[in-house]
């Protein structure tokens, strides 16, 4: 590719003890693709994503974000540089409204004194911000913007997950399992999300063990193996299960694909 990466990782390595996670792992992201990462289970694929994501610290190796080194000390850090997540386990509050879980730890203060000092929330102003990226993405399905999470579906609260990610997250999101949990109709769904944030122009780094989800919608496939990147393929010029095959180390990688 001609074109720099958003974000690339060198030499990542990572240790707990006697367990290596990650070991000398290199990663690049380019503009506005979707990047699957996949690998098997203890491969190392999401520590991975929390040394890119700044929920772990790297023994060593260097990340760059559009061209600059940085080093996340924690997720907020990663987030206030514009690298946004959706978890598996979708980190929202059940018990809180829907606005109010799209600004979570962001909350929009009301101007003044009564913002500055009393710490008032400008709800209104919450409201009409989610209810405008909610629908911006196709998910005013949700009637109330005020309802609490834990009433929607899990299509419906998945979608608030990335709703949230694509509202903040300025150069990279993040996706980690992101149809896991879901049936056919809304897996479908969210992987008509994963494409509408991508048409918005954001790279995603989509982890999934889902094989015809990531044959989908991925652009390139990043196969981790023994805590390192064993080679990038083009979907379109591997099957679905050469790619199983070379994740479980049942194949070598071919050569072009070590520089893909």
């Amino acid at each position: 590719m001609t074109q720099q990466p958003v974000l690339t990782a060198r030499g990542l390595t990572k240790r707990y003890g006697r367990v290596t996670a990650l070991n000398n792992c290199d990663f690049d992201l380019y503009p506005g693709e979707i990047l699957a990462v996949i690998g098997d289970n203890g491969a190392g694929k999401s520590t991975l994503i929390k040394a890119i994501s700044g929920a772990v610290i790297p023994d060593e190796g260097a990340i760059e974000l559009d061209g600059k080194q940085v080093l996340f000390r924690s997720p907020i850090e990663a987030r206030e540089a514009g690298i946004e997540t959706v978890y598996q386990n979708l980190a929202l509050s059940p018990a809180l409204s829907i606005a109010d879980n799209m600004f979570l730890g962001r909350e929009i203060r009301k101007p003044g004194p009564l913002g500055s000092w009393f710490r008032m929330l400008d709800r209104p102003a919450m409201e009409k911000r989610a209810r405008d990226k909610l629908t911006e993405l196709g998910l005013m399905t949700i009637q109330n913007i005020s309802q609490a999470v834990e009433t929607l579906s899990g299509g419906q609260r998945q979608g608030v997950a990335v709703a949230r990610a694509a509202a903040f997250g300025s150069k990279v999101v993040i996706m980690d399992e992101p149809t896991a949990a879901l049936g056919v109709k809304e897996s479908r769904r969210v992987l008509e999300l994963i494409l509408d944030v991508k048409k918005r122009g954001l790279p995603i780094v989509l982890i999934s063990h889902n094989m015809p989800h990531v044959f989908e919608v991925a652009d390139r496939i990043h196969i981790h193996r023994l805590g390192r990147r064993l080679c990038v393929v083009d979907p379109k010029q591997v099957s679905m299960s050469d790619a199983v095959a070379l994740m479980t180390g049942a194949k070598k990688p071919p050569e072009d694909a070590l520089a893909a």
